[in-house]
């Protein structure tokens, strides 16, 4: 008889062949009790390859294809931030499971829409990939802060730099018509989830300082990412046709959490600001100081008046992850069972904090966090 356990999962996927969609289904074919059953993209010639690549049964253009296909379980959407509402709200009335990109909506409303759809409906998952959670090093950040090693959390130090090449073209995360909030919510969505998971609670308002600060960038038209980036190593010339983006690539955000805890938190895809010279993240507490450098795989404690003092090692590699966390966090639900994992919820929650950052970045107030209380 088989048992949830060991029945093979049909797998969608919604914005196939993009930067995304393309390592995700790498890894799905890598799964073992998964079948990529039906693709979906705008463009036929990657879908003809990826066909190829997957032994998928359909590829199409049109997302309902997908969704109403009768052996697809779990649905992938992967498309633009902007394009997610209408596939998740289909997915949920069609009762299949969702990976859903974060950030999960053109905004907190629309992503408090689509946990909505879901929420009274407990015997089908969502997952939002926050992937950050899954890195050891971040994992035993936490340990050490539940674990008391540096005293109460007071202010936290957040720098997530994502420098781009200086003449990388424009791709849909350039277009406010696509883009949630560009930086502060791409990069910006992973640090906030990985504070609040931390910390165990949620910021409650934002002050923050963000605009487009990198040069006129080529414009190609409609080019995902991983071609953008293939284009500024090759030999061809600088397009004639340059502008600036329409997003955030830069943002400087400070938040204040329930508990009083502090922060500051930086953001960015801009060239210039790159990373490495100090600890991606800084958890100062009132009895040490706690560090995590990703660049060198290390966490490290500092005590009052002292030099820090690696603790720990760990490595920085996800590794199959759809074999390690998506696809057994699935199966749990499936069984009727709870999984920690991140879901629409936690989509929401960030969103909401993403939302009154980018907010106060445009009008230089202080904006409270809506999400507050709502649970």
């Amino acid at each position: 008889m088989t048992t949830n356990s060991d029945r093979t999962i049909g797998v969608g996927v919604i914005g196939a062949t993009g930067f995304i969609g393309t390592p995700y289904r790498r890894e799905l074919r890598d799964t073992q009790g998964v079948r990529i059953v039906a693709l979906c993209a705008r463009r036929r010639d990657l879908l003809e390859q990826a066909k190829i690549e997957d032994g998928a049964e359909l590829i199409t253009s049109d997302w309902q294809e997908v969704v109403d296909h009768p052996d697809v379980d779990l649905v992938v959407v992967a498309t633009p931030d902007k394009l997610h509402l209408e596939p998740v709200l289909a997915c949920a009335e069609s009762g299949k499971h969702l990976l859903c990109e974060k950030p999960v909506g053109a905004d907190a409303k629309e992503a408090r829409v689509m946990w909505e759809a879901y929420r009274d409906q407990p015997q089908l998952a969502t997952y939002v990939p926050f992937w950050t959670r899954y890195l050891d090093m971040f994992i035993r950040a936490k340990e050490l802060v539940a674990e008391g090693a540096i005293g109460e959390v007071r202010s936290v130090i957040y720098r997530w730099l994502n420098p781009r090449p200086p003449s990388m073209p424009l791709t849909w995360r350039d277009d406010p018509e696509l883009s949630a909030g560009g930086s502060i919510a791409d990069v910006g969505s992973h640090s906030y989830d990985t504070i609040r998971w931390i910390l165990g609670e949620e910021a409650t308002q934002v002050l923050a300082h963000g605009g487009t600060i990198s040069q006129p960038k080529p414009d190609l038209g409609s080019i995902n990412l991983a071609e953008a980036l293939d284009w500024t190593k090759s030999d061809k010339p600088q397009s004639p046709d340059s502008r600036k983006g329409g997003t955030f690539d830069y943002a400087n955000i400070s938040w204040e959490f329930e508990s009083g805890v502090t922060g500051v938190l930086m953001v960015s895809h801009a060239t210039h600001l790159r990373k490495g010279f100090a600890p991606e993240l800084e958890l100062h507490g009132s009895k040490a100081s706690l560090g995590v450098d990703r660049m060198r795989g290390i966490v490290s404690i500092a005590q009052p008046d002292q030099l820090p003092e690696i603790v720990e090692t760990p490595a920085e590699h996800f590794g199959n992850r759809f074999s390690k966390s998506v696809i057994p966090a699935v199966r749990t639900v499936m069984n009727g069972e709870k999984s920690d994992h991140p879901n629409l919820e936690d989509g929401y929650r960030v969103q909401a904090f993403t939302d009154a950052a980018a907010e106060s970045a445009r009008i230089g107030h202080w904006v409270k966090v809506q999400s507050k209380g709502e649970r």
